[in-house]
């Protein structure tokens, strides 16, 4: 008898037969509603405004609530599925998003509508973590992995992207609430895939579920992240309802670490930490995050504002990144096997900031050639450093840690997009609103609104008219687009410090065996063999006899490598022959150290 170690995707984790490419798409499908959510509404946000009245701070948790709630429970929900089960989770994820999604379409107040943005991000937390931690499960091979991984990433770039697009034809053609609409009938369709296709997975199910910690957690994470953005959109920093938030919820995240490091059963393995892989992965995902988000708010506002191209002309112009990004995502594996995760995450990032300051060329009048070779340098650079970033942070962590790692990784690209908000908004304010400080005939308290914004700008201006608001218009142009340059080369900087942050990444991409999902996979199979044996017994009218076979006969034999065939004992020797001594396996294990292992899983 010969047998192949590899994921069975099917209702077990390991022993059913779905393909686990259709696992895949499955996956990808869900990750594309979420994604398509995150800014979906943008452009639907006018329409809604005419329609519900929503006065300003209304609309301000509106737009906030989805992205607030869902990086905040990222953790509690990556780590419950750990103890629970991964597939679990996602479903019930669905079911959430699915109902939040027709109450937000049919809200016709705001505070209802709030209440749905809030709980589609609880269905989107549940969802993006266990989508990443079931692809680590289900590709236990390395190289298989990072062709998924580059598959995944390149759908959540898609989806971001073809948010605004999608929104800006729903509101042209329909109402506000169709963009909330598309996703009842993709879920009702993706729901029963998903319960024949996907398999179950948990991690370490010993001691008690920490709810505490994960509360903590929570709580941390939606402070800082409700800080960071209240920053961005212009606040005082030092304010009670700026710093107040930040300091409680790093204060929070910081008691939290202390209490995983104490506990015996931790949500989430701190030692995970101590991999330089694995932390320089995660803080690579926030520099890239850091660096780009904030920065595409910008030159979106530049499309429109400066150049004056429509909703739907802005969302076109930003299709090379997209194309750009899927092709980055379907060559990464390949690239990553060639060269490295070292040289990959680095070029990505050194890539990336010659974009950025190609775009630095960016002036008042619309260059469309200078702006698609920017773009599709822009998005192939940024998607292969996150894929190669993401892959190797996964890599890292351990099957039964997966579902906390992926929220780690998500959470850590949250954070990352807020910050960058927050800094990069800054810079541009520092440098926008100076500029509208001294115009012509322009009254102070006029200027000092049209410097909140340059849309804002261009309202005083006509309402100024003349002379004056001619001087406004054409400042605040000018004033926005040396802004929008100090930020090109602020975000430049940052990406370089990503550059030499990726120093510490490995040289070669290790494809090690996953000894651990070996094992797991070995026992399920002698207990599937030893049932059918004592079903056959028992139509024999024979006594079952059910006793799983013994460890070593899963693991002993030859050293197991990815892909390859591994002979059973029985197989290879006579009933008789002495038993082998221990070998050395990769990553340092030995044989005698598997049937221990295999002896527990089951």
């Amino acid at each position: 008898m010969s047998r192949t170690i590899t994921a069975r995707s099917g209702r077990n984790a390991a022993g059913g037969d779905a393909n686990r490419w259709a696992v895949l798409v499955v996956l990808c499908v869900s990750l594309l509603l979420v994604a398509l959510d995150a800014t979906i509404l943008h452009v639907a946000v006018p329409s809604l405004t005419e329609n519900l009245r929503p006065g300003a701070t209304e609309l301000l948790w509106i737009v906030d609530a989805y992205p607030l709630v869902c990086a905040s429970l990222l953790i509690l929900f990556g780590t419950l599925g750990d103890r629970i089960g991964r597939r679990r989770v996602l479903l019930l994820g669905y079911g959430i998003f699915g109902l939040a999604s027709a109450v937000a379409a049919l809200a016709t107040e705001p505070w209802v509508l709030i209440g749905a943005r809030a709980l589609l991000g609880v269905g989107g937390a549940m969802i993006m973590p266990a989508t990443l931690s079931i692809i680590r499960t289900v590709f236990p091979d390395r190289r298989e992995r990072a062709t998924a991984i580059g598959i995944w990433t390149a759908v959540a770039a898609i989806g971001a992207a073809a948010g605004p697009v999608l929104g800006g034809f729903l509101v042209e053609h329909y109402w506000w609430g169709s963009v909330f609409l598309i996703n009842i009938p993709l879920m009702a369709l993706i729901l029963p895939l998903a319960r024949r296709l996907l398999p179950e997975s948990r991690g370490s199910a010993e001691g008690p579920w920490d709810v505490l910690g994960a509360l903590m957690a929570a709580a941390g994470v939606l402070g800082c992240v409700l800080g960071v953005k209240r920053a961005g959109a212009g606040e005082p920093l030092l304010s009670v309802l700026t710093a107040g938030p930040l300091l409680a919820g790093a204060l929070l995240l910081v008691l939290f670490v202390r209490r995983q490091r104490r506990r015996a059963h931790p949500l989430i393995d701190m030692r995970l930490f101590s991999r330089p892989a694995f932390t320089t992965s995660v803080g690579c995902i926030v520099l890239a995050m850091l660096a780009l988000v904030g920065l595409e708010l910008i030159a979106i506002q530049y499309l429109q504002l400066v150049l004056g191209l429509s909703p739907l002309e802005t969302g076109l112009r930003l299709l090379p990144l997209t194309f750009a990004a899927m092709a980055a995502g379907a060559t990464g594996s390949y690239t990553l096997r060639r060269i490295g995760p070292r040289r990959m995450v680095g070029w990505g990032f050194l890539l990336t900031a010659a974009a950025v300051l190609l775009l630095t060329f960016m002036g008042q009048h619309d260059r469309p050639l200078l702006l698609t070779v920017g773009f599709v340098l822009l998005g192939f650079g940024l998607q292969t450093t996150l894929f190669s970033a993401y892959e190797s942070m996964l890599s890292e962590a351990p099957p039964r840690s997966a579902g906390g790692a992926a929220a780690i990784g998500e959470t850590s690209y949250q954070l990352g997009a807020g910050m960058g908000i927050a800094l990069l908004g800054s810079v541009m304010n520092a440098a926008y609103a100076p500029g509208l400080a001294d115009v012509p005939g322009v009254p102070a308290a006029a200027s000092g609104a049209a410097a909140n914004s340059l849309g804002e700008a261009y309202q005083v201006a006509e309402r100024l008219g003349g002379t004056a608001g001619e001087a406004l218009h054409t400042a605040a142009r000018h004033a926005f687009v040396d802004g929008l340059h100090l930020t090109l080369f602020v975000s430049a900087g940052l990406l370089l410090a990503g550059a030499a942050m990726a120093l510490r990444l490995p040289r070669v991409m290790e494809c090690p065996v996953d000894v651990e999902a070996a094992v797991e996979e070995a026992a399920a199979e002698a207990a599937a063999e030893a049932e059918a044996k004592a079903e056959a017994e028992a139509v024999r009218g024979a006594a079952p006899e059910v006793s799983p076979a013994p460890a070593r006969d899963v693991v002993s034999g030859p050293t197991l490598v990815p892909g390859q065939p591994v002979s059973s004992p029985a197989d290879t020797a006579p009933a008789a022959a002495p038993q082998d001594p221990p070998r050395p396996l990769p990553g340092g294990g030995q044989a005698g150290k598997m049937s221990g292992a295999a002896t527990r899983a089951r």
